[in-house]
């Protein structure tokens, strides 16, 4: 890809950096020129990121509907495309796509290319619902082609109306970019590293731990899990809760409702950590009650880890976890479902191993992150060579 100038967009730096960076090594590996555009302002620092030889464009694009502010990144994005002159444009999250896909159109940009994550209006209704699916179909429109992380979620998109069959692939066996399993390695950490943190947290050696990691919001099903939390304790199970992740108002709300003050004694919060792993590393199982998931790739960095995961059986996250096999789906929204599966892996070591076992198996065959890069390159290579008719 020698002289092809690529761009890769995001409404925020810190999900381009932490989500797809074996992508841009891979990219930039491959001889393409490549600029990576997004908003300065995110959870992180600047000093956070190392951009190597990255070009970085800084163009503020809000993440909530905000008009002004849309049309000012609008008319940057143009002015960014049309004086680049870029073969390829790549965005990524829901703002960004919209945004791209139409100043894309308008600057001539060749080849135009969106990845589909999650659907926040999945779990929305009235106007707010029907303007967001308006933006994803806009998306699919708009764009050269369009890509999903998941087999259920293209399909799900396909159904509704969203994109056509013929416009819209998935790289792989899915996920966003695959994982790093140099980084998500459990020899990385030593029996004492293990006992050490257990320590640190307060959790007895032989605790059963069920770990989160994520946003702590509502749509995580984070009521779901304090309650089904309730249970497991009621129940006598000798059982930890971590959660490592920001908790958001929504989701404070809903654990403070609904926590036992029992079970209240035996969670942790840790908060934001640049190293889950580390905490990946000493639980059993990792549970997400999710309401929508594009994918789930903490799924597969649990994986990676030897950790099974319990979530719901919605689309995304029926691809990341196979259902028996490397872990256990139940009914979305449904905590008393929820808390038999936490109690039936807590009481069985044995099924707890072969899960846990089978998940690791799987993700070393189908997400190592340098392996979906590649095909990602390749697919840049093909769409230029049809676009040019060679």
């Amino acid at each position: 890809m020698n002289g092809l100038r690529i761009a890769r967009v995001s409404t925020v730096k810190f999900f381009i950096f932490t989500q797809l960076r074996t992508q841009l090594d891979a990219i930039k590996e491959s001889g393409a020129d490549l600029t990576v555009v997004s908003s300065a302002e995110d959870d992180l620092s600047a000093d956070a990121y190392d951009l190597d030889e990255m070009s970085f464009v800084e163009v503020n694009i809000s993440r909530s509907i905000s008009p002004l502010s849309d049309l000012k990144a609008l008319y940057a994005l143009v002015k960014l495309f049309n004086e680049r002159r870029f073969d390829i444009v790549h965005s990524t999250t829901p703002k960004a796509g919209l945004l791209c896909a139409i100043a894309g159109k308008m600057s001539g940009v060749s080849v135009r290319l969106h990845t589909f994550t999650g659907q926040p209006w999945v779990t929305m209704s009235g106007v707010k619902k029907h303007i967001l699916k308006w933006c994803d179909k806009v998306i699919g429109r708009l764009n050269t082609r369009c890509y999903t992380d998941s087999f259920s979620q293209k399909q799900f998109l396909v159904d509704n109306g969203i994109v056509k069959d013929s416009r819209i692939f998935v790289l792989g066996e899915g996920s966003l970019a695959g994982i790093d399993l140099q980084r998500f390695n459990p020899k990385r950490y030593s029996e004492e590293d293990r006992s050490s943190l257990k320590k640190d947290l307060g959790i007895p050696e032989t605790s059963f731990l069920i770990l989160f990691v994520g946003r702590i919001t509502r749509d995580k099903g984070v009521r779901e899990l304090a309650q089904a939390f309730n249970q497991v304790i009621a129940q006598g199970v000798d059982a930890h809760l971590v959660f490592v992740g920001p908790f958001e108002v929504d989701g404070r709300q809903c654990f403070d409702s609904v926590i036992d003050e029992n079970a209240q004694q035996r969670v942790r919060l840790v908060g934001f950590s640049r190293e889950p792993e580390k905490y990946m590393s000493i639980a059993d199982v990792l549970c997400l009650p999710s309401y929508r998931e594009g994918f789930g790739t903490v799924v597969i960095e649990a994986a990676a880890m030897g950790v099974p995961t319990i979530g719901t059986d919605i689309y995304g996250l029926s691809d990341a976890v196979v259902n028996g096999e490397t872990g256990i789906l139940v009914p979305v929204r449904d905590y008393q479902a929820l808390a038999q599966a936490l109690v039936k892996v807590a009481s069985d070591v044995g099924i707890r191993a072969e899960m846990a076992t089978k998940a690791y198996k799987r993700v070393y065959e189908n997400f190592d992150s340098i392996y979906l890069s590649r095909l990602l390159v390749q697919e840049y290579e093909g769409l230029m060579k049809y676009t040019q008719g060679s």
